[in-house]
């Protein structure tokens, strides 16, 4: 008997997670896809080429991640990647992860590499399903040591790696809105060229 044929599929790569719309439509939440994950101590980034997460940087000993910390699909910051947010959730999620975030604000920063500065504004904002931050409407209702300990984590990562990071202010979601919407618009222009 022969042997049967075998079908040849084509392997396709999935779409990515980062060409999803900033926003739901339905919900106005914002989509943040999860890079690094609440307690990890390794910093995780997708890689557009081969359509896969990689090890972007491993922390020093005892340092890790205090919250998920994850993208804005279809926004670009001045340094060309999505906009980043840290997210509010009692608990880690994964790599890859889609959160409903509502934004609450923004630590606006500056980062200094070799001389040169470049802004670096990190978001804030709190996932939808959270029951531990879901009455945070802006960012100053974070309770002061917790936006502290934020700070720190951004600062001492930064030195770690040879950066110096410095926080220019704090600022509620009004802010945090606009600066996503101007990523958005730099992401569209980026893609017209």
């Amino acid at each position: 008997m022969p042997a049967p044929k075998r079908r040849s599929r084509a392997i396709s790569r999935p779409p990515s997670p980062l060409a999803l719309p900033a926003f739901d439509s339905a919900t106005g939440h914002l989509h943040v896809v999860v890079d690094t994950p609440r307690g990890s101590a390794i910093k995780f980034k997708f890689d557009l080429e081969k359509g896969c997460y990689t090890i972007s940087h491993v922390l020093p000993p005892g340092a890790v991640f205090p919250f998920d910390f994850g993208s804005i699909p279809s926004t670009s910051a001045d340094d060309g990647d999505p906009l980043d947010v840290l997210i509010l959730l009692e608990e880690p999620s994964f790599p890859g992860c889609l959160v409903p975030v509502r934004l609450i604000g923004v630590l606006e920063a500056e980062q200094t590499q070799e001389g040169k500065k470049d802004r670096n504004d990190r978001l804030i904002g709190v996932a939808a399903e959270s029951r531990v931050y879901k009455e945070l409407a802006e960012l100053k209702g974070v309770p002061k040591h917790r936006l502290k300990e934020i700070e720190h984590f951004f600062v001492s990562y930064n030195e770690e790696r040879g950066r110096r990071f410095k926080v220019l202010g704090r600022y509620g979601k009004a802010r945090a809105n606009r600066l996503v919407r101007a990523g958005e618009r730099r992401f569209r222009e980026k893609r017209t060229r």
